[in-house]
């Protein structure tokens, strides 16, 4: 007694698209652990930011890590030295150095070096 299966292309690919399937489960599990390594490596809480979730596109299923830090789009690249101002008719600036209050009119900041955080996670999580 023989038996024939045959499998067509669409079916194979409906099955690789569930999200619930090996191709999916596999995909989360990936994506979950670059995230955690970009969370580790974020400066500062920044990785307290960083979430993930795998989404269905027209392409197939992909994996998106976010970081949803108002300062995120500065920490890849870095920042040149720059004044910070009061923004507020105050005319002040508050801030704790060392657990005291102090007051600045203006603030040169020195600028920050590039910390590609989310880059270096993606390639450690391969």
């Amino acid at each position: 007694m023989s038996a024939q299966v045959r499998l067509g292309p669409a079916w194979i690919t409906r099955v690789l698209r569930l999200r619930n399937g090996a191709v999916g489960r596999r995909l989360a599990e990936r994506t979950q652990r670059v995230a955690a390594i970009a969370a580790r490596e974020a400066p500062g809480r920044m990785g307290q930011d960083v979430s993930w979730k795998v989404i269905d596109t027209p392409r197939g299923l992909q994996g998106v890590i976010t970081c949803d830090h108002p300062a995120v789009l500065y920490v890849p690249n870095g920042t040149r030295p720059h004044i910070i101002r009061p923004r507020r008719k105050t005319g002040v600036l508050r801030f704790v150095v060392d657990g005291e209050v102090v007051y600045a009119r203006v603030v040169r900041h020195p600028g920050t070096k590039p910390n590609d955080f989310l880059g270096r996670a993606l390639r450690e999580g391969r």
